[in-house]
């Protein structure tokens, strides 16, 4: 059977498979806990959930001490997963130069699929909240999307030979991202209505069976043309020796300005993450909350939106890459973040939530670019080893960001909902400062296309 070398409908059904259930979690742990405590259902009907909004009511005071222990709860979820797969995703991709792509993806998407089964399990026997913090912990055993994304991303780097092609390509797998995950958001909301939690479960599961066929009997590695392959590591100790070896030589043997240039876009990368996951991963429980009071279908409503979103900015990278560099796309994409997080802070009205994705229509373009550029400033040897370190980037941004808004949430809701967005469009600042460092000192995007050609003349000078 020939294989093919398109990672696309990979990314693809996993991104769905996710984010079809990411919602639903986040809701079938508010449900649960408010059933726990209170020995009630979460009433819903019509076009948002009837929720109290009068302060002095008790039933107020009940909905705000839900929402505070369903943001402290998603938060020790996210930390037990997060620990084990930032040594797995440091290793498996960063490996990725020698031993291929194939099992940066495979994994990843065996690891959810035991999870959907899992939770199909919790659902329908009504199990216990606790166990899922064992089936984060499984996950993140898998690599987890950091996993998945970095070995994803390293294939389209070595497919790739045109540096405006990568970029291009990267902004694509961006553009899929957002735009999968938007229409799995708004379906998710008609799938828990239609056929509730354990059937909207069973669907991914079987979505991820099937990308793990694909990932196995259809996808070619690259590794088989690249001329970086060898023997794998006799032991565990020897191939973690090579990781960290190759990641370690990446900044010990590169020139000065490499090195700095390098240390300076995973900075930026890892603070603009820092404040676009924290202050976009509090939508679900403020929408829940008064004075929005959304249902699973408006939430839905309010996930596909983000379709429009990565649309927008996926047409921003495509037309702004062409008139230019790439430093100033990254100034425009937080830009438009600062201005969609300021604004969500004060949406009352279903209409303003809705409305906040206009200024956010290019927020995500720091994303592929920033990736591009770690991409083009490195050899096509260390592609593993700088995705690696994205890789691992993303998990502990991710997690230290995830929990720190949700417990900075739980502590403000009370009183000012809105809180943790403006702080979200303020942490900007620090991106925007490093980026405005690397202008000052003229180091620009012409730097990147002049680097590694310059390191690879000297290396063929010294064989020759």
């Amino acid at each position: 059977m020939r294989k093919v070398l398109c990672v696309e409908p990979v990314i693809f059904i996993y991104i769905f498979a996710q984010s079809l259930t990411s919602p639903l979690v986040q809701q079938f742990i508010y449900r649960r806990l408010w059933e726990h405590q209170y020995n009630s259902s979460v009433i819903s009907g019509g076009n948002a959930s009837r929720c109290e909004q009068n302060e002095s009511s008790p039933a107020y005071i009940q909905q705000k001490e839900v929402q505070e222990k369903a943001s402290v709860f998603n938060m020790q979820l996210d930390l037990t997963g997060a620990i084990p797969s930032i040594i797995v995703a440091f290793v498996i991709v960063a490996n990725g130069d020698r031993q291929g792509r194939k099992r940066s993806l495979v994994l990843p998407s065996m690891g959810a699929l035991i999870a959907d089964i899992c939770l199909t399990l919790i659902s329908y026997f009504s199990l216990s909240l606790s166990v899922l913090f064992g089936v984060a912990f499984i996950t993140g055993l898998f690599g987890s999307m950091a996993t998945f994304l970095g070995g994803g991303f390293a294939f389209i780097a070595d497919v790739c030979h045109d540096e405006k092609q990568k970029t291009t390509r990267i902004a694509v797998v961006d553009l899929i991202f957002g735009v999968v995950s938007g229409l799995a958001g708004l379906s998710s909301g008609y799938f828990l209505r239609g056929i509730g939690f354990t059937w909207t479960f069973v669907t991914a599961s079987l979505l991820h069976v099937i990308n793990i066929i694909y990932i196995l009997f259809l996808l070619e590695d690259t590794v088989g043309t690249s001329e970086f392959q060898h023997q794998t590591p006799v032991s565990f100790t020897e191939l973690l020796r090579e990781t960290f070896s190759g990641v370690y030589m990446l900044f010990k043997t590169a020139p000065h300005k490499k090195r700095i240039l390098i240390i300076v876009l995973l900075f930026t990368f890892m603070t603009y993450l820092f404040t676009m996951f924290g202050g976009s991963s509090l939508f679900t429980l403020y929408e829940l909350d008064e004075p929005l009071c959304w249902n699973e279908v408006y939430i839905g409503y309010g996930a596909a939106a983000f379709t429009s979103v990565s649309l927008t900015s996926f047409l921003g990278v495509y037309l702004f890459s062409k008139c230019l560099k790439d430093i100033y796309i990254v100034f425009i994409g937080i830009f438009s973040y600062i201005g969609g997080m300021v604004m969500a802070a004060f949406a009352k009205t279903t209409l303003l939530m809705f409305l906040v994705r206009v200024p956010s229509l290019l927020c995500i373009m720091p994303i592929p670019v920033l990736r591009s550029m770690l991409s083009k400033v490195v050899l096509p040897g260390e592609q593993g080893a700088v995705f690696a370190c994205v890789a691992c980037l993303e998990v502990v941004t991710g997690t230290i960001s995830l929990s720190g808004f949700n417990i900075l949430y739980a502590a403000t809701v009370a009183w000012f909902s809105g809180f943790s967005f403006l702080l979200s469009a303020g942490l900007c600042l620090i991106p925007l400062a490093a980026l405005c460092w690397l202008l000052c000192t003229s180091w620009n995007g012409e730097d990147l296309a002049l680097l590694v050609p310059e390191e690879v003349s000297s290396i063929e000078s010294t064989d020759s």
